[in-house]
């Protein structure tokens, strides 16, 4: 296999003592250290303290000069936060961490939680939609949320507004999950304050950014694969053709989720991605029985994955790395790529690839968006 699924070798051990818990926040912190790479280093290097003391040598072989890890302090004050605001850690390979987000190329290696962390482990589906959904598509939203609450699904939304809004209000006494793009102590946007609040006293608000952090571009389309990784199924209530619900529906596809769409009339805007995705093959939906119906079906059996052969040491000449490079941005377009199918058209072992898409991370030449796709950066063009 050319695809490193982390569920498909033993996870790395949690962190259990405060030194070690600080170790992976200060790894996860760390300039340019991605997901993909926060468990590529830890697998590699074994512990997070064995990464860290490894990590300014790595980015210097990537061309970074000066690399200097996340300091203590800043973890320490990350900490401290989430302490304050009453907020749960939630880390990889404990108990309460979601089964389901196990499954997924990039889970989040820790989270922050506020409420009740017995909604991690209950089936949950998705409910997303747009910000400026019509009337029929708040009253679908609500109708959908609440009478899948009533057959015991917990709801997952990302407490945007519209159909996002709609969805968190009719499952709060079902039981909601509210996944943020900001910290999970930043209320936004502001006129959902008070359904945030509602939301951490009867259900729960998750975050992978630290404490505090303002929410920017870039965090939403990466906070869009935790809500699709969380549930078994995603639901798309409105959504136009370029939309970050379409993101979310993206995600739950590659992670073999099931995505159900509310068709609309062919005129309106916002029900244009909607009805892109039934054309596509995704489940139309006119009510909760579809989707309850749908899931009721048994599965085709899977066949378990292998666990990929640990990673050689490097032993590449400084010729054959800049020529890999080469290659590797050459065949990452203007559209992002999954990792696996590069690997694939370039007809190399994982092995080989694999430690050169780090190098070119941590140099800043491509990043990992969601879902585990590989882009160029400015830098790289």
């Amino acid at each position: 296999m050319t695809e490193e699924h982390l569920s498909s070798f033993h996870p790395p051990l949690p962190p259990t003592t405060e030194d070690t818990l600080v170790a992976w926040l200060r790894l996860l912190r760390s300039r340019r250290v991605g997901v993909t790479t926060f468990f590529r280093l830890l697998k590699e290097h074994g512990t997070a303290e064995a990464a860290l003391e490894v990590l300014p040598d790595v980015a210097k072989a990537a061309g970074v000069q000066s690399y200097q890890v996340c300091p203590e302090g800043v973890v320490q004050a990350e900490l401290a936060a989430g302490r304050r605001a009453g907020a749960t850690l939630v880390r990889y390979g404990t108990p309460e961490y979601p089964k389901a987000l196990c499954d997924i190329p990039d889970p989040p290696p820790v989270f922050w939680a506020l409420g009740n962390l017995g909604l991690l482990n209950k089936t949950t589906i998705a409910l997303v939609g747009a910000r400026n959904a019509s009337s029929l598509g708040t009253r679908m939203a609500k109708s959908l949320s609440r009478h899948l609450g009533e057959d015991g699904y917990v709801i997952a939304s990302g407490l945007a507004r519209g159909v996002d809004t709609a969805a968190h209000h009719a499952a709060l006494e079902s039981g909601t999950i509210a996944v943020l793009a900001g910290g999970v102590d930043v209320l936004y946007p502001a006129e959902n304050s008070e359904l945030a609040q509602e939301i951490a006293r009867k259900g729960l608000r998750i975050s992978e950014q630290p404490m505090g952090l303002q929410p920017i571009a870039r965090h939403f389309p990466r906070r869009n694969r935790i809500i699709s990784g969380l549930s078994q199924a995603v639901v798309v209530v409105e959504a136009a053709a370029k939309s970050g619900s379409l993101i979310t529906a993206r995600n739950a596809l590659d992670q073999g989720r099931d995505v159900f769409a509310v068709p609309g009339h062919p005129f309106d805007a916002r029900a244009s991605g909607c009805n892109m995705l039934i054309r596509d093959g995704a489940t139309l939906v006119r009510g909760a029985n579809d989707v309850i119906e749908a899931l009721a079906r048994p599965a085709a059996p899977e066949l378990p994955l292998e666990a990929p052969n640990p990673l050689p040491a490097d032993a590449r000449s400084l010729r054959d790395t800049a020529a890999l490079h080469s290659e590797i941005l050459a065949r990452i377009g203007p559209s992002p790529v999954a990792e696996d199918q590069l690997i694939r058209d370039m007809a190399k072992p994982a092995q080989t690839v694999a430690p050169v898409l780090v190098d070119m991370e941590m140099s800043g030449l491509i990043e990992r968006q969601a879902g585990g796709l590989l882009a160029r950066t400015e830098a790289a063009k």
